[in-house]
């Protein structure tokens, strides 16, 4: 401003300081210079050399400034800006793509970035850590934000067409597989957990037949006839070519969307928009749970 106008008092002015202020701290940047960048004249103030080597870089830094200004102010009204969205592997393959979809289209400018874990342990550690704005997984015990209930995920048995139980209709008891190998997860994945606990309730500790680190791989390699897995319903695909069937009892896990305490306009807005789009069943799955191939 002071090399743009020739002068501290008018320049000062703009900017709405002291002239004295003004002129205090341009002797600052001065010194930590190590050269002058105005020759002060008795009416007048001109750039220096070293002033005019170093005016288009301060001049840029300030146009950037002024572009971080604008960016944090159109974040404000959700206008543009960038999420991190952190959740749970079968989250990403059965409850988010759909309202994910829909906030792309109501949002196109805000960039979001998703980050997966094997576990909701590691989610809500990752959430705790700071790692991502909103978590979508299995509800967190003790969290002290912002949290909504999604309700109940149900999780069903896969198998192929020609199980020997395929035919069956209605719920199963787990225990009817209790001799069977099945399609496993990798130790430490949150489903590989859930698997053991529903079947020790069950009474039995499941056999493996082999273990996938890939949650979508499970139903497909259990169609496939290597074994009965145990998935929620929500990832099963649409052309899914084996069976599926609900257990008795019921086998859930709660589910929940939860963001960082203080959270922006921005990630208060995608928490209620995914919290009101999520799905826990989707229409074709209950289909396939109440129908015979």
């Amino acid at each position: 401003m002071v090399a743009e106008l020739g002068s501290f008092t008018r320049a000062a002015e703009e900017l709405h300081v002291s002239q004295p202020a003004l002129s205090s701290q341009i002797a600052v940047l001065e010194r930590e210079i190590g050269a002058r960048l105005f020759d002060r004249l008795s009416r007048t103030v001109h750039l220096t050399p070293a002033g005019r080597a170093m005016f288009p870089y301060a001049k840029a830094s300030l146009a950037e400034a002024q572009r971080g200004m604008s960016a944090t102010r159109q974040t404000a009204g959700l206008e543009i800006g960038e999420l991190h969205v952190a959740t749970v592997h079968s989250a990403t393959l059965g409850l988010l793509p759909r309202p994910l979809r829909l906030w792309r289209q109501a949002r196109p400018r805000i960039q979001l970035q998703l980050h997966e874990h094997r576990h909701g342990d590691e989610l809500q550690a990752a959430m705790s850590a700071g790692e991502a704005d909103v978590a979508i997984g299995p509800t967190p015990s003790n969290w002290y934000g912002p949290l909504t209930n999604l309700g109940s995920e149900e999780l069903v048995i896969a198998v192929s067409n020609d199980d020997p139980l395929a035919q069956r209709r209605g719920p199963l008891e787990l225990n009817r597989f209790a001799d069977r190998s099945w399609v496993h997860f990798a130790p430490g994945h949150g489903l590989a957990e859930a698997l053991d606990n529903a079947c020790s309730k069950s009474g039995f500790s499941p056999k493996v037949a082999l273990r996938v680190e890939q949650t979508a791989s499970a139903p497909l390699l259990a169609a496939c006839g290597l074994g009965p897995t145990l998935v929620p319903a929500s990832i099963i695909p649409e052309n899914f070519e084996g069976r599926i069937f609900a257990t008795s009892p019921a086998t859930i896990r709660t589910m929940a969307v939860y963001s960082r305490p203080n959270g922006d306009m921005l990630t208060n807005a995608f928490h209620d928009f995914v919290a009101a789009k999520i799905e826990l069943m989707p229409a074709y799955v209950y289909s396939l749970l109440h129908s015979r191939k």
